[in-house]
Formats: C-alpha cells, structure tokens, sequence
C-alpha cells in the first residue's frame, strides 16, 4: 500500500492512496479539526482523472468543516473519495479502503456517503474502529436519511418563522422536489403536520406510489420551479437555485435538504434581491450529521439524545437569519460567519 502525503494549503491533511493488490485508488482530505476529530462520508465514484477526485475531496471537506461548526457537533470536517465504478465492489478494495482510513490514527471518521452503503463500510469497519452509520443493531446510528429529513422539517419551521412569523406548517403549500429516502420522509412529517405538500420527481413511479399512499398533489419535475407555493424544498440534486430557475421561483422561502443547492455563491444574492429566504443548505440538512456525531457521545448511540439535539437546527437558523439581518449579507453568507466565529472561537480557546 502506497500512502503520500499532498500538501495542500488550508488543509491540515491530504493524502493519496494507491494499493495494487486490492485496486485501491482514493483520497482523503482532513480539512481542519480545531472543533474535535474530521467526520465525513466516504463515496465512490468514476472520476475521470485524480485531480477531478482532488477537487470534490478538498469541495467536500471544507463543507464539512462548516457544516460541523453550525450544528456545533464537537467535530471537524473530511472527507475520503475512491476512483472506481460503484458497481464493481471487491471485497479486497474496501479492507484496503480500512488500512487506509485507519493510518490516520482517528483524525479522520468516516461514514456513508453517495454510492456506499453500510454493507461496504462494515467491511472497511474490519480494519478500523473510525467508522460511524452502521446498522443500528450493531449499537450504530443506522440510516441518517430520517434524521435528515426531520432536522429539515425543523428547519422549514424556523424558516417560517423567520418569514411569516409562526413557525406552523398548517395550510402551507410546499413543494418538494426529489422524494427519495430523504425527501420522501419530509413529505411524510409535512403532511401529518397539515401542509399542502406539492411533490416532483424525474422517477414517476415514485412519484405515483406517494401519491397514492397519501394523496399528496405532484407536478410535472420539468418546470416545476415556477409552480407557486409558500415553500420550495429542493430534495435531490444539486445546483437548482441557478440563473435560470431563481427568476422563476414563485415562492417566499426555500428551504430544502439537498446539497451544494445554489449553483454559484452569487445565486444567494440573487434570491436575497427577490426577497426570497434561503435557509443555506448546509445548515439545515446537517440532521444527519448531528445524529452521527451523537454515536460519538460517551455511552454511545442514543436516539432520544440525537433527536433533542436535532431541534437544535431550529437556533441555528435563527442565528443565521439574525447575522443576515444585521451584517445585511445574504444568508448563506451569513452560515459561513457563523461557522467562522465558531471556529475562531475554538482556535481561541485553545491558544
């Protein structure tokens, strides 16, 4: 196994790992852990070069460095990429995968991520103790997805407040595109707090099998930005809120759990301009986050415990709004100050 260290300004660790027995070609970028160990998923994808797979990891682990710092878990933010197709999965790869995690000496927690489930990190979890979301029957936090989806419900009901002032979801439209095992799960607790849930998505089956189970109204996915509603919950791929579609929202609030939603820092002004409210995404999806970093407490995993800390989306946002208000910047500019005064904060306390 061949581990080198790249030096990479701004981050405390990036490392590249090549192993010809098993296949392994992968990364990982520890970002900064001035607020408690890097934890962040681990994904796999068929990245054309190393320097694609370079970009997503650095990407990734400054998100989550910001992301940890909002939702005040006590952890840092990384992240680990692997080169390869998601579809060929050999054993040998991820044990492989696990020596490599495991060289960090716990710097680095990983986790679920997009194309690896917890079957795969249970084998990586055979040689090496830093990984966290496995199956809640091994003591673990299991499924972050609902978790997501409630800390997202938490924040459509801060977001709300912020914007109508009350927090109530009764009578409100909003639509939510992308009902997957996240977006699916938000449109359940939405529509048992009585909102007028509007759903699309680009697999119409799904689509059909929510329909019928709840009688939930859908929309055509192409489009569907323009659809008038109190809320727009995007809920599945990333870059929505661009040039094309911010002109057409009609809407007050956006207020989604998928990532990486404005599709440049400038679409934040955009919106702010149309007096539309972005709860920025890193913040109000970070349910999943909290619930991991919870498996970390001593005592280990509690479900009660991660759900009462979940509501803590609920101030966050609320003080991101108020930063909004006062510095008069864009919100999601506002997440990044937040997360910086927490981190400077941290730094302080240990100087």
């Amino acid at each position: 196994m061949d581990i080198i260290e790249l030096p990479v300004d701004g981050y405390e660790k990036v490392v590249r790992c090549r192993d010809k027995d098993s296949g392994l070609h992968a990364l990982i970028a520890v970002h900064d852990t001035t607020l408690g160990p890097a934890l962040g998923g681990m994904r796999m994808l068929p990245y054309v070069s190393e320097d694609e797979a370079l970009t997503d990891v650095l990407r990734l682990s400054r998100g989550m460095t910001y992301k940890s710092a909002v939702a005040d878990t006590g952890l840092g933010g990384g992240k680990s990429v692997i080169i390869g197709d998601p579809a060929i999965k050999p054993e040998a790869l991820f044990l492989a995968m696990g020596r490599f995690v495991d060289s960090l000496g716990g710097s680095y927690i990983t986790a679920e991520d997009m194309n690896i489930r917890i079957a795969d990190l249970e084998v990586v979890q055979r040689e090496t103790k830093w990984v966290t979301g496995l199956a809640r029957e091994a003591g673990s936090s299991g499924n972050p997805s609902p978790y997501t989806a409630y800390g997202c419900l938490v924040g459509i009901e801060a977001t709300l407040q912020e914007a109508f002032g009350s927090p109530d979801c009764e009578g409100r439209a909003i639509l939510i595109q992308g009902i997957g095992a996240v977006g699916g799960a938000l449109a359940e607790y939405l529509g048992a707090r009585g909102a007028e849930v509007i759903i699309c998505d680009i697999n119409e089956e799904r689509v059909e099998a929510m329909i019928r189970e709840h009688g939930f109204r859908s929309v055509r996915d192409e489009g569907h930005e323009a659809i008038p509603c109190d809320v727009y919950a995007p809920c599945a791929r990333g870059a929505t809120l661009n040039d094309e579609t911010i002109p057409k929202l009609a809407c007050k609030v956006v207020a989604g759990c998928a990532n990486n939603q404005l599709a440049e820092a400038r679409h934040g002004q955009m919106l702010k301009d149309r007096g539309i409210l972005y709860a920025p995404d890193y913040v109000i999806n970070a349910g999943g986050i909290i619930n991991v970093a919870v498996e970390m407490l001593p005592g280990g995993y509690d479900e009660s415990a991660a759900m009462e800390r979940i509501e803590s989306i609920r101030h966050n946002l609320a003080q991101v709004f108020e930063i909004a208000r006062t510095e008069d910047v864009p919100t999601h500019d506002a997440a990044d100050l937040l997360a910086e005064r927490r981190l400077e904060a941290g730094r302080a306390a240990k100087a």
